[in-house]
């Protein structure tokens, strides 16, 4: 993807015009800040490397992250969804992290669980601490960020939601993911959704799937949502308050621990226990 040109928006026009929705298809980096009365990002700045320019996470995650913090998102541009696609995709993050890092960012939100699920806890360390040597920048992987947070949580046995679009074979690598770093998966249920159409399930859908999942697989503490793209953010208190246990979801998750590499402490309430409470 090449860096055509910079424009810098603050916060407030990103939520308030009807370009705001089209940051997320924008093929060029933005930085958004946080509004026009003070400097957008005295309190750090962020690089989100994101897999597709065709949800409206980023623009969930900006409204959501305190007053301070700028971002400067890049994306990859994924089509497929596949083990293939995944696996190709190491080459193109490094060279986002890399212009990312040359902007001064404080900390990269390295987006797209599955490519790095796919190396396994042992080998992505070793490729992400090769990029935070190489580039002297702080960042995490989502993979590594959802983790994190279920260890913040002191979950044991999560139950896994996923859109299902890489099949039960991805589905698999999901859970091993999470068994490798210590956590038990009682189930990693995948809704069975296209790669392209994961962004259009309903909401009221993918809480019915959750809640279904949960009463047919018993004993799990946790429940996680894998992937930016599903639009399951306001589900996430609900939820928590139906079926009684903490609900990890991506943008959620990304936010808490921007927030505890930013060293900002700011509860943000609605939105679950996670980003309520600001466990360490």
């Amino acid at each position: 993807m090449d860096m055509l040109s910079h424009t810098a928006l603050t916060r407030r026009s990103v939520l308030q015009s009807a370009a705001g929705a089209a940051i997320a298809g924008a093929v060029v980096p933005h930085v958004l800040g946080a509004g026009p009365a003070k400097a957008s990002n005295y309190r750090g700045i962020v690089g989100v490397v994101k897999p597709r320019a065709t949800d409206s996470s980023l623009v969930d995650m900006i409204k959501l992250l305190p007053e301070g913090i700028g971002v400067i998102p890049v994306y990859l541009n994924l089509t497929q969804g596949s083990r293939e696609e995944y696996g190709s995709s190491y080459a193109t993050y490094e060279k986002h992290i890399a212009y990312l890092a040359s902007q001064k960012c404080n900390v990269i939100a390295i987006e797209g669980a599955p490519p790095f699920m796919l190396l396994g806890p042992a080998r992505e360390a070793e490729m992400v601490d090769g990029w935070k040597r190489k580039y002297n920048t702080d960042m995490f992987t989502s993979s590594q960020n959802q983790v994190n947070a279920f260890r913040a949580l002191k979950a044991k046995r999560i139950l896994g939601i996923t859109s299902g679009s890489g099949g039960p074979d991805m589905n698999r690598v999901y859970a091993k993911y999470f068994e490798d770093n210590g956590l038990g998966v009682v189930a990693m249920e995948g809704m069975g959704v296209a790669f392209k159409s994961v962004p259009d399930v309903p909401p009221a859908t993918i809480a019915s799937f959750i809640k279904k999942a949960f009463a047919e697989h018993e004993g799990a503490d946790a429940v996680y949502i894998l992937g930016s793209s599903l639009e399951a953010l306001p589900l996430i208190a609900p939820l928590e308050r139906e079926l009684g246990v903490p609900v990890v979801q991506a943008i959620a998750a990304r936010i808490w621990e921007i927030q505890k590499r930013l060293h900002v402490h700011e509860p943000i309430k609605g939105y679950g226990r996670l980003l309520e409470t600001l466990p360490a």
